[in-house]
This record gives C-alpha cells, structure tokens and sequence, in this order.
C-alpha cells in the first residue's frame, strides 16, 4: 500500500486478548470492545477466577447482557487453571464451546493470579488432556522469582519453562500472549506456526520503558508485563511489518480504576480498548506495512485457533480521532490509554 492511503477496508478483526471485569466496569467497558472487535477472547482472572463451565456460562450471560442485545459482538470464554482443574472439566467445557481456550498464569504474575500455577509440573494431566483434544493454552509468560530481575522474567520463562513445555508436549497449541522481548520474536519465528504464535499488544509496539519515567513516573503505563528497552519494542515492529503468520493481534486492554492505579501499591494493566486498533493503524503505517494489517488483526488469530475467518468488514479513513478522556464509572472513573489524544485514523461510521 502507498504511505499516502486515505482509506482502509479490512476484515472485521477480532481481539484475542481481553479483559472486561465484571459488575459495573463492565458495564462501561464492554461497548469499546465491541465497537472495534467482532469476537474477543475473554481472560478468566476475575476477583473470583472462572474455573468452571458453570462460571464461564454465568460469565458469558453477564457480558452479554452488559450489550444491552447487541449480540453482533461474540466473547469466547476460557478457564482460568488451578491446580485442581478437571481434565474431564476442560474436555468437556472444550467439546461444547463453553471454553475456547486455557489460560495459565504463574502464580502471583499479574492481576488477580494469586491462585496461579506454581510448577507447571502439577498440572501435567491437564496439558496431556488439552493436547490430545487441541486445546489451545494461552501464557502469561514470566518467570516470577524475586532474584530475577523484572526485565528479565520473559526470557527466563522461554528457558525454564517455556521450551521445556513445548519439548514435553510438541502437539501442544499454545499462545505466549503479549509479548515483549526480541527473545520472544525470535523463539516464536523458529517454530511450528500450528503449535506456537504470538498476541502482541498496542503499548507494547508503541512505548518502551523510558515512556514510563517521562516527566516523573506515569502509573498509566505500568502494565506486566513491564515495558521494555527500544531494541524490543523494534523487534516486535519488525515481526508484525512483515506478514509473519506466528503473530496476531493481543490487546491486553485491562481496566482499573483511576484510584487502583494511582494507588500506593498500583494495580498493573492498560485499559486500551477505545484507541486499540487505531493504535495498530497508527503502527502499521508507521512501519510501511499497511498490506499487512488484515492478516495481523483478522486472519492469523482465527486460523489459529480454527476458527472463521469473519465475513464482516470495517473501514478505516484518514481523519483525526480524538481518545475519550475517561469513562465515568458511578463516582470513579477509567482512565484510557492516550487519554484525549488525536490519532490520525477513525472509523468511517465515526
């Protein structure tokens, strides 16, 4: 495509990387999501983790109801692992499509991971189950010991677990999600496209970690994983401007409120959803590889997980778009990423 393009028409993209909340954040959130995405894959670390079919359909009812019937929008659900998880619970979920995914977070990664895995080890009759059935598992990949230092955990969870997972369970599909290292890209590019891709977020292709020190310390820019030297994020600009098929879109848009974020202890994640795929327009263009923005947004993630291609489209135009603000929740508020921003890029229907 020429740098000079005024209007892009794409497949409707899917996110395959989310998190909605629940309750009233939802409420306000959902419509973001579903204003740019036609499916998203919904992560199960709630305040009570979604661990059970039973859970991930009262879940699925919630955010569904929260459209208000705008049931354009589809949430694909996944199950949090526990070390209790039920192989014949997952196949089960799996088979009727309660589930469409896995998710493992190592204990104590993230949000609301305090009942996270510990060893991998332990959970090894589930990951036999998911890779005779195909079930793909998604990672958090970070290798969480306090002598490791922070920058560091991403590679270390490719040496220590990561490669030794894979080496264990090579029919094992899997999605190391939001990744930020050239360690990464390189580990995802040398193996098999059907087994192990890559979600890649807005900020992360964007930003590195000297942004979040820009002025004093930006608590809106601390996401985990943590953003990370230049040479990284350009590893992860030049594995999305070439077509590679291992990587597709990830948003990791994560809400919190505005008084968790700028707390003493601040919650870790980046509410992105209202500037996500403009974002990734933003990138594409910037890179000269807008030929290859469909393929990213709409075609690697669904051939992955052998899903449809969608048949919907969206258009894209070459006029400024101004990032809401912040999003009212009862007396709290959301803070997005890009907060009242202009983007070069809009939604026709704009």
């Amino acid at each position: 495509m020429s740098k000079f393009v005024k209007k892009i028409k794409i497949i409707k993209p899917d996110d395959w990387h989310v998190h909605l909340r629940d309750n009233e954040i939802l409420n306000q959130v959902i419509k973001y999501t579903g204003k740019f995405y036609k499916r998203a894959v919904i992560m199960p670390n709630l305040n009570s983790p979604i661990t059970s079919c039973l859970k991930s359909i009262a879940y699925r009812n919630r955010i569904l109801k929260s459209m208000h019937l705008n049931y354009k929008f589809k949430p694909l659900m996944t199950c949090y692992l526990t070390n209790s998880t039920s192989p014949k619970e997952l196949e089960f979920g799996f088979s009727k499509k309660i589930f469409v995914a896995a998710k493992f977070y190592p204990n104590g990664c993230t949000t609301n991971s305090k009942t996270g895995i510990k060893k991998i080890s332990d959970i090894t009759p589930v990951l036999e189950c998911m890779e005779k059935i195909g079930m793909p598992l998604l990672i958090h990949g970070e290798e969480i010991n306090q002598n490791i230092d922070i920058y560091d955990r991403e590679a270390k969870f490719i040496e220590k677990t990561l490669d030794p997972l894979r080496k264990k369970f090579p029919k094992l599909k899997i999605v190391l999600e939001h990744i930020t290292t050239k360690e990464s890209v390189e580990y995802i590019k040398n193996n098999d496209v059907n087994y192990l891709s890559a979600t890649i977020t807005p900020h992360h292709l964007m930003l590195n970690r000297n942004d979040m020190f820009y002025g004093g310390i930006q608590p809106y820019l601390y996401c985990l994983p943590i953003l990370k030297k230049n040479k990284h994020r350009m590893a992860l600009r030049k594995a999305i401007s070439n077509g590679d098929k291992h990587f597709f879109l990830g948003s990791d848009t994560a809400p919190h409120l505005h008084k968790n974020k700028i707390n003493m202890l601040g919650c870790a994640g980046i509410f992105n959803a209202p500037s996500s795929l403009l974002s990734y327009v933003k990138v594409f263009e910037e890179m000269r590889a807008l030929k290859y923005l469909q393929s990213f947004c709409s075609e690697n993630g669904p051939k992955f997980y052998n899903m449809p291609i969608n048949k919907e489209t969206i258009t894209i135009i070459k006029k400024p778009c101004k990032i809401i603000k912040k999003i009212n929740v009862g007396r709290n508020v959301i803070i997005p990423f890009l907060s009242g921003e202009i983007l070069n890029w809009s939604i026709e229907s704009d």
